[in-house]
């Protein structure tokens, strides 16, 4: 069987390169002379599937096979062709994938390289279809729709396009890479085909379709803008036709002017900063850097008397703590000193403290959470209290016992 398809694919190539000329000629004018070209000839390669004739009294065309090779190889601008049936490549991969995963499981290892030769060629042939898709796309994009001489063809073809674009942003969505990732488990070769060969060039044809989308919508807004100039200045065209007479009037004269012309230049407003904008932060910055301080001017009435500079030795600056945080130092203290754990309202009903006892806790706490983590090894907090009936996961602090560890 292998034989039998080299050898017809030979065949197929050799007609190809001896009959080049009139493959072309077809491919450029549509469809072939027949009067210039021997029927023996052109009956081999309908024959060989590269021509074809859709009626009977129609002429000889290219199959749509051959004409796809040549717009993908030559990269040609008239290429409009954009295969975006992907859901159908998607269920063959997988029935694909299925056959090789079968022929594993029974030992049969030559159908097994057999699907998987035909899997890789699906994988990559959907992958190349993706490529060509947006290589079409940026083609027509770049060229401006050159092909194509009017404006109102341009906006036909852009719409085109973009109807194009969506189609297959849709078809993109049935990729399914979860189920992919459980359809190939395991099996290294093919998690490399179905998910990250996959996966890297959906990636990239979705951010390449994103960028082609935009600047269609650019494109159309152009194109948009010329059609409005050109009726503008046809239908200016036509009236002159109609009325070669016409002569603009002084409209400066006119009691009432036209809204066309009754425009005032437009007036500058004062200039204030706009604080929200973030690209002026840096002239900002630069604006009030280089202020510098004002000083009230003396009068020149007023006399300055000099000063004479006292000379004393600084007094030290005592910072007193507050009582609150001293109180607690000396319960750490008290602590350390007894070598005994006492509990922070115990300490506060010895010692007769003032505070709020809530707080005085809270204080405890807090003096224990600032001790540095060398310090914190010395101490043992342990918290007494009860959980909530109602709530779970709150715990209401009672009291606190303080001890060494």
């Amino acid at each position: 069987m292998t034989q039998v398809l080299i050898q017809a694919g030979t065949k197929l190539l050799n007609a190809l390169g001896r009959h080049s000329d009139l493959i072309m000629q077809a491919y450029i004018n549509g469809s072939v002379k027949e009067r210039d070209h021997s029927p023996k000839i052109l009956e081999q390669l309908v024959q060989l599937g590269v021509l074809w004739r859709p009626e009977a009294q129609s002429e000889l065309r290219l199959k749509s096979a051959v004409r796809t090779l040549l717009e993908g190889s030559l990269q040609d601008e008239r290429n409009r062709t954009i295969n975006a049936n992907i859901g159908a490549s998607l269920a063959s991969l997988k029935t694909l994938t299925e056959h090789y995963k079968e022929a594993l499981h029974y030992g049969k290892y030559n159908e097994a390289a057999a699907h998987m030769g035909d899997l890789t060629e699906h994988v990559y042939q959907l992958s190349e279809s993706l490529s060509n898709s947006v290589r079409v796309m940026f083609g027509r994009i770049n060229n401006e729709f050159g092909y194509v001489s009017s404006v109102e063809a341009k906006i036909r073809e852009n719409e085109l396009a973009q109807g194009q674009v969506t189609d297959l942003l849709a078809q993109l969505e049935c990729f399914r890479f979860d189920e992919l990732s459980e359809l190939a488990g395991s099996n290294r070769e093919l998690r490399h085909l179905l998910v990250v060969s996959l996966q890297q060039r959906f990636a990239k044809a979705a951010q390449e379709l994103s960028v082609v989308q935009a600047r269609l919508l650019d494109l159309l807004g152009r194109f948009r803008e010329f059609q409005g100039r050109t009726r503008l200045l046809k239908g200016f065209l036509l009236h002159m036709e109609q009325q070669p007479d016409f002569a603009p009037g002084n409209y400066a004269n006119l009691t009432n002017v036209s809204v066309l012309f009754n425009h005032s230049d437009s007036i500058i407003s004062n200039a204030a900063p706009d604080v929200n904008n973030v690209e002026h932060e840096a002239d900002y910055q630069h604006i009030v850097g280089s202020l510098t301080h004002i000083h009230k001017r003396q009068s020149k009435h007023e006399e300055t008397k000099p000063v004479d500079i006292d000379v004393k030795e600084q007094s030290t600056l005592s910072l007193e703590k507050d009582p609150l945080q001293q109180a607690v130092e000396e319960y750490f203290c008290e602590v350390i000193d007894s070598g005994q754990p006492k509990t922070a309202l115990n300490y506060y009903e010895e010692h007769s403290l003032d505070f709020d006892p809530e707080v005085w806790i809270y204080q405890v706490i807090g003096g224990y959470q600032s001790l540095t983590t060398e310090d914190k090894q010395f101490f043992a907090l342990e918290p007494h209290g009860q959980n909530d009936s109602i709530y779970t996961g709150n715990f209401y602090i009672n009291d606190i016992t303080l001890g060494l560890r």
